[in-house]
């Protein structure tokens, strides 16, 4: 009988990421991906039965959770569930949008659309990060991925319409630099992704595939250390704000 020790194995990294809006389109390909990467992936949804099956097209531990993220206790609970089942959390896509009024104008929009539009696509994203953060520290590691637009970036002199979606997008952005600044040393990085124009139903026809889209996003979710903080990502690369 050999007396030789037996090297030891690691235990595989176990990774759990969230990603909001993800029944279908961008959302949806970003949750496939990160499983493909072996992630234990969380897919936020307002409707639950298209969630779940999303989710079983996803296979794996993809599993469908509620998530409206304009629902705060709605969040609070999703984070007690997150800590209670899985006792951390490492990625949050933050990709839950709309409001993509094309053919609004500034002059006429109402209140009430841009307070809509800055709900969902800043404060939602505000909210699930302060009530996730602290499942993040635990492990002094996180990686949190803002989708954002290239209509709230460089616009010019004569971009018209999407007023409430290109403001509540470069306050999203605003919002991920000043995070991303607080959080730095930490293990923890912030980053904000511009996917493009892809086809979904909030892009519209004409825009580029899909994955292509999603792939730049779960990059940035990926991240190595020491990785990038703070920045404006396109494809992987930065891009200016």
């Amino acid at each position: 009988m050999s007396t030789a020790r037996k090297r030891a194995v690691p235990a595989p990294l176990y990774r759990v990421a969230l990603v909001t809006g993800a029944n279908r389109g961008l959302g949806f390909e970003v949750a496939r991906q990160l499983a493909t990467r072996g992630y234990s992936v969380l897919l936020g949804t307002r409707d639950l039965a298209r969630g779940r099956q999303a989710a079983r097209q996803i296979g794996g531990d993809a599993v469908a959770v509620p998530l409206d993220v304009t629902d705060a206790a709605q969040i609070a609970e999703l984070a007690a569930w997150i800590a209670r089942e899985h006792g951390r959390l490492d990625v949050l896509v933050n990709n839950a949008g709309g409001h993509a009024d094309r053919e609004a104008r500034t002059e006429s929009a109402t209140p009430d659309d841009v307070r809509a539009a800055l709900e969902t696509n800043l404060l939602g994203a505000w909210q699930l990060c302060s009530a996730l953060l602290p499942l993040m520290r635990r492990h002094r590691y996180g990686r949190i991925v803002n989708v954002t637009s290239g209509c709230a970036a460089n616009m010019a002199p004569d971009a018209i319409g999407y007023p409430a979606y290109r403001v509540s997008k470069a306050a999203l952005n605003a919002y991920t630099r000043a995070l991303a600044a607080e959080l730095a040393g930490s293990g923890i990085l912030v980053n904000a992704v511009c996917p493009g124009w892809v086809a979904t139903a909030l892009g519209g026809p004409g825009g580029g595939p899909v994955e292509r889209g999603a792939a730049g996003i779960v990059a940035a979710a990926c991240l190595p250390e020491p990785g990038i903080n703070g920045a404006l990502l396109r494809d992987g690369q930065r891009i200016a704000w």
